[in-house]
């Protein structure tokens, strides 16, 4: 009887499933701009005259570019959609936006335009990241959240690979199949967003938002209203501040490793296949690392699972310091998936858990400044270090401070 109990325990339902795959569809973007993106990026750069330097540092003011705006747009629309029926309407605009942008890349013909669209992109994507994260609270409950938010990192993970191992496919046999590479890669284009659409389709179908603030006149004036009244008050929440202040630090460092992770090995002179494959180990080294901590939870708080995943990137970063070589790339990659899913899907999880439950996309909205708004920081540090030394080694490995900070505040934010 208690085996069947625990069996039905961790049964997922219906809608947690379909709010897991989304992460399916859009961490298939994710890996996209991790891998394949920045090589079309870098032949555009070459075809206008970029240097290495230049590229890796125009690839990271971009990257900054989306954070800066993600950051102003992310609290306003998380707090509007707190608002009863408002989150759907506002999700299913934000993925509009960055499946359209992902298509319309594809039609750049210069290293800037492509920049540009880029932006719209991802700028997409972040914004439908603050409404999914903060459905967490109406999907499950909060005794499951760990282990639903760890299957959506592992399982995002593992199904991205679907669509990439096709991309892969085409960009590496262009030749054989009679097209030229840069069509293979607007091929790919296509092919991310119609994944990433076609499994956004079941949440939207399912989803309904249980948390919520009552429709007011002037809605978006009472969402400015409940913004200021937050941060105002935000200070005597000590646990939300100082977990705040960690994440911002710590995940700063984790988003900037992903999203320059092949900029930074092209920049070193690395083979382009290797670092593909080497991070499409990463997402499967990723899918049962990021279980296994899901399982952990249930055994340990995350308050402990956490700091070890922490540490764990600090010695990353130290590695990428002294990075020259192939096979050195490829034990990041290993190491990078043993610990990546962890982090993500624990801080998700823990933040919801310590907000109010009716007001979790106005605090994801927070979540998201301090998530992928503060890679800002990371993705300069690494751009202004590698422009003001000439070595890309020093950028990244500087990104060990942000661990060191974040290790410490989440200390902090837990004995709060």
């Amino acid at each position: 009887m208690q085996m069947n109990e625990a069996k039905q325990k961790f049964r997922l339902t219906s809608l947690e499933r379909a709010w897991i795959l989304y992460d399916v569809g859009n961490s298939a973007f994710v890996l996209l701009v991790a891998t394949l993106i920045p090589i079309f990026f870098n032949a555009l750069a070459e075809g206008g005259g970029l240097s290495s330097v230049e590229y890796l540092a125009y690839w990271g003011y971009a990257a900054s570019a989306v954070t800066v705006i993600t950051a102003v747009l992310s609290p306003i629309l998380g707090t509007l959609a707190d608002t009863r029926n408002f989150k759907k309407p506002i999700f299913t605009f934000c993925v509009a936006v960055g499946v359209i942008g992902c298509c319309a890349m594809g039609m750049a013909s210069t290293w800037l335009p492509f920049l540009l669209i880029f932006i719209f992109a991802k700028v997409g994507f972040s914004g439908s990241l603050v409404f999914y994260d903060s459905m967490l609270s109406d999907v499950t409950v909060p005794d499951r959240m760990d282990e639903v938010s760890s299957k959506g990192y592992a399982w995002g993970y593992i199904g991205s690979c679907v669509p990439f191992v096709v991309c892969l496919a085409l960009v590496l046999g262009a030749g054989s199949i009679g097209i030229s590479q840069m069509t293979a890669l607007n091929l790919t284009l296509f092919i991310t967003a119609a994944w990433w659409l076609v499994t956004t389709l079941p949440l939207l179908r399912q989803y309904k938002q249980v948390h919520f603030v009552e429709v007011q006149e002037h809605a978006i004036r009472q969402s400015f209203a409940r913004i200021g009244h937050t941060l105002r008050h935000l200070k005597e929440d000590r646990q939300v501040f100082w977990f705040l202040l960690a994440f911002f630090c710590y995940i700063d460092g984790v988003y900037t490793i992903i999203d320059m992770a092949t900029a930074y090995g092209t920049a070193l002179g690395l083979d382009t296949t290797g670092l593909l494959l080497a991070l499409l180990v990463t997402q499967i080294v990723a899918f049962p690392s990021a279980l296994v901590f899901g399982r952990l939870s249930g055994q340990y708080p995350s308050g402990t699972l956490i700091p070890v995943c922490i540490a764990a990137y600090a010695g990353i970063a130290l590695f990428a310091f002294f990075l020259k070589h192939q096979w050195q790339f490829w034990v990041l990659a290993v190491v990078v998936g043993m610990f990546q899913g962890g982090i993500q899907a624990l801080s998700r999880s823990h933040f919801a858990k310590i907000i109010p439950p009716e007001k979790s996309g106005e605090y994801f909205g927070l979540f998201d400044i301090c998530g992928k708004g503060a890679s800002f920081l990371g993705t300069m540090i690494v751009s202004v270090g590698s422009q003001l030394t000439g070595s890309a080694n020093v950028g990244v490995g500087s990104l060990i401070v942000l661990f060191i900070v974040g290790f410490v505040l989440f200390r902090v934010s837990d004995q709060k």
